[in-house]
């Protein structure tokens, strides 16, 4: 039995890190195949760091300015964040530290005319970027751990306080972004891309981070209720009866709530219509689900408890 568990644990472990290296990859493409290829930039220290390599006129690239802010910032993910997570840090980090040297050798996929990337519509680039740049953050985040920047900060605030990554990125990059100003021959189109490429990101990273854990509330309004409810109980989720009186028969009857994952609403509405195919259900989204089986209520309060 021992046996086993290592084995899992090991092939656990190695599929996290896979995806971590997938993510990692496809965070470091759009900014050295769409971005800087095209003068962009955008928000987070990443894009700080490419508004950097302008200035310097490349004489500062990314990929080594990169590394010497995140080994600042990787201290604060040990002493806050742990160890765990610090492991899976220095694992990204490294790895998009050699990519961000990598690819730009891999010019023929650049997103410039004669490039295989080559999009004519300017106003693409930056949102094709974002897309992919929130996919692979949003793998990299919710796998516990950080391509450096300023999502380390979001994980420290999402530690302790109900702050979306998507949310937070959102708001800190505001003023990165107009940055891009200070620069000489960039223009207001530019800012705009930038923002493009944040708003999309944002939103992806919200999606893969927090959507396959966003939940939906059910109620379930059936002559047959009783035998509904002791489905549900043995599907291992919670259900509560309520007492109801129906206007137009003026009958009482159990109207039923429970609160599941989204994946899962497909196993309760087909166990409720094979019950009762006449049953009335109303089914609706639950952005914030605290307690049992869910998410963690983070106010802030826990750690100067202990202290």
């Amino acid at each position: 039995m021992t046996g086993i568990l290592i084995k899992e644990k090991i092939s656990r472990i190695v599929w996290e890190y896979i995806v971590l290296t997938i993510g990692t990859f496809l965070y470091c493409v759009p900014w050295e195949w769409f971005i800087i290829p095209n003068n962009f930039s955008s928000g987070g220290v990443t894009g700080l760091l490419t508004l950097v390599q302008y200035a310097t006129g490349g004489v500062i690239p990314v990929g080594t300015s990169y590394i010497v802010v995140n080994a600042i910032l990787l201290i604060m993910a040990f002493m806050i964040l742990g160890k765990s997570f610090g492991i899976r840090t220095i694992y990204c980090i490294a790895l998009s530290s050699l990519l961000f040297e990598i690819l730009p050798n891999f010019s023929q996929f650049f997103c410039v005319e004669g490039g295989y990337l080559f999009v004519p519509e300017k106003a693409l680039i930056p949102m094709i970027a974002g897309l992919i740049e929130g996919v692979g953050l949003g793998l990299v985040l919710r796998f516990g751990g950080s391509t450096g920047g300023s999502d380390i900060f979001a994980m420290i605030m999402n530690k302790y306080w109900p702050i979306s990554p998507g949310k937070f990125f959102l708001a800190s990059d505001l003023v990165i972004i107009a940055m891009v100003l200070l620069l000489p021959g960039m223009t207001f189109s530019d800012m705009i891309y930038g923002y493009l490429m944040m708003i999309v990101s944002s939103v992806i990273v919200d999606y893969v981070v927090v959507g396959a854990k966003s939940s939906v509330q059910v109620l379930i309004f059936s002559d047959k209720s009783k035998e509904i409810a002791e489905q549900i109980l043995q599907m291992d989720r919670g259900v509560t009866a309520l007492k109801a009186v129906g206007c137009y028969k003026q009958q009482e009857k159990d109207v039923l709530i429970t609160v599941v994952r989204r994946k899962g609403l497909h196993d309760i509405t087909l166990m409720v219509k094979t019950i009762d195919p006449k049953a009335f259900v109303s089914v609706s989204s639950a952005t914030s689900v605290y307690g049992e089986g869910f998410e963690e209520i983070k106010t802030g309060l826990s750690r100067k408890a202990k202290k």
